[in-house]
């Protein structure tokens, strides 16, 4: 810690008097309640409160410039912090009223400013606590309860709504830091990570999947399983399909904010077998419409 002497501005032979008005100065400039937010000014503040803590109390300022005490004030260092960042109340100059005693003496608006803190810190709400948890693709569009295990060792029952898109902050209220006070309970803030499921893709209300099928079924048609977030389903393939024909699934997809589902968007895939086999040579081989050109029918 620097010498409190040149954290305040001042020579190792300045009164009282102006100990005290380098301190105010410094304060009114620094103090986070006129600075949110500023982690620097914070951590300047608490610098300034503790040389003056030294400073204006004259036996330790006695102690510090005979060289028994170090700039730090180590035996009682919970006392040179303001209220606000003190480990404990114990011997801290700011736990109550009276550590305002040199800032109240005058009538002015810092003075009310610190009133009206000093009011507010004695019921202070909980801070809100940040969490992530990660869910499945089919648990983000149905829904579901997971529990998250918290640092300390308990557990968050979390309700995921159905629809839940990726990166959605959920708020659970009162589940965060307790408060001070009269004040309550902080809320726990749970930024939802949805899992990537390789068979669906996620667009607005809407899913699509690419589902590949047999020849058999692309040119005679049949009934097919299609898996979907909510579960397997039949769905009808006409006779005559091929790669890329797309059909719906009305309400198989995710929950619509204002009522209702969207859609669920097949897209085919006409997959060969393995090893054709020389029947299917066969046939091909003699089929009358084998030497149509299907560039040119996408063309």
């Amino acid at each position: 810690m620097r010498n409190p002497y040149e954290v305040l501005g001042v020579a190792p032979t300045a009164s009282a008097a102006e100990i005290q008005s380098a301190y105010r100065k410094l304060a009114k400039k620094l103090h986070p309640d006129l600075n949110p937010g500023d982690k620097a000014a914070e951590d300047k503040f608490k610098e300034v409160a503790s040389a003056n803590d030294l400073l204006s109390d004259a036996d330790k300022r006695k102690r510090f410039d005979a060289g028994e005490i170090d700039a730090s004030g180590a035996e009682r260092p919970q006392q040179h912090f303001y209220r606000d960042f003190a480990t404990s109340d114990q011997g801290n100059p700011y736990a109550d009223a009276s550590g305002f005693a040199d800032f109240i003496d005058e009538d002015d608006a810092f003075a009310e400013l610190l009133r009206r803190s000093q009011r507010a810190r004695a019921n202070r709400r909980g801070q809100d606590l940040h969490y992530h948890l990660a869910v499945d693709f089919a648990d983000s569009i149905a829904g579901a309860t997971k529990r998250l295990n918290l640092p300390d060792g308990s557990t968050i029952d979390v309700t995921i709504p159905p629809g839940l898109v990726d990166g959605q902050t959920l708020r659970l209220k009162g589940k965060g830091a307790p408060g001070t006070g009269k004040g309550g309970p902080g809320d726990a803030l749970i930024e939802v990570e949805v899992r990537p499921d390789r068979r669906f893709t996620r667009e607005g209300d809407d899913i699509t999947l690419e589902l590949p099928i047999s020849l058999t079924e692309a040119v005679l048609g049949g009934q097919v399983r299609v898996p979907t977030p909510t579960g397997d389903v039949t769905m009808s393939v006409p006779k005559g399909s091929n790669t890329g024909t797309k059909l719906r699934l009305r309400g198989k997809g995710a929950p619509r904010r204002g009522g209702g589902q969207g859609d669920q968007f097949v897209t085919l895939k006409v997959v060969l077998p393995k090893s054709p086999g020389p029947e299917l040579e066969a046939f091909v081989s003699s089929w009358k419409d084998r030497d149509y050109d299907p560039r040119e029918a996408r063309a």
